[in-house]
């Protein structure tokens, strides 16, 4: 999933009011810089550049190590959303980030085994696809135990007659 970020790219002159305009905001604690200014959702940073709310642990990597690599996120190493120290964030994947975290799709991803013991390979995993994007992961022989506990649950439940063939009208099986 690529992500919609406002593009930050401040000239050289900017970036000097702009990096102490941003540090005025910076509590420094060890070696995290928590963010003492206005916190948006989930817990980050949020500061205005340009007339635009911008994240500011991005802003501040711009200034202090350059430009964000197109297509890439930037994960806080120190698991500090409102920390904005910029040795601390590292440009990377969007799902490289997800699965990095400690959200239900990072714990589901560390899974080796299903709930019933068998093995996530790729001869017993099925990708489950949506609209051409990969959207989970199911056990292929817990699947096939359902499918045939749901097989015999139908052939259980209609009439058999002699021979042991099921027989609806005309139609015979």
């Amino acid at each position: 999933m690529q992500m919609k970020y406002i593009d930050i790219n401040p000239t050289e002159s900017e970036k000097e009011r702009i990096a102490s305009r941003l540090m005025s905001k910076v509590l420094v604690e060890g070696d995290c810089w928590t963010w003492t200014g206005w916190r948006g959702r989930g817990g980050y940073g949020n500061i205005s550049f340009h007339r635009k709310t911008v994240l500011a642990h991005r802003l501040s990597y711009v200034i202090f190590v350059g430009p964000i690599p197109i297509g890439l996120s930037l994960d806080h190493l120190c698991r500090n959303r409102a920390c904005v120290n910029p040795s601390h964030l590292e440009p990377v994947t969007h799902q490289e980030n997800i699965l990095r975290g400690e959200g239900l799709a990072a714990e589901n991803a560390k899974k080796e085994f299903c709930e019933n013991g068998h093995p996530y390979d790729s001869e017993n995993t099925h990708i489950r696809m949506v609209n051409g994007e990969a959207r989970g992961r199911y056990c292929s022989e817990c699947k096939r135990i359902e499918s045939r506990r749901s097989m015999r649950k139908i052939y259980a439940s209609r009439p058999l007659v002699r021979g042991g063939s099921y027989v609806e009208g005309r139609k015979s099986w």
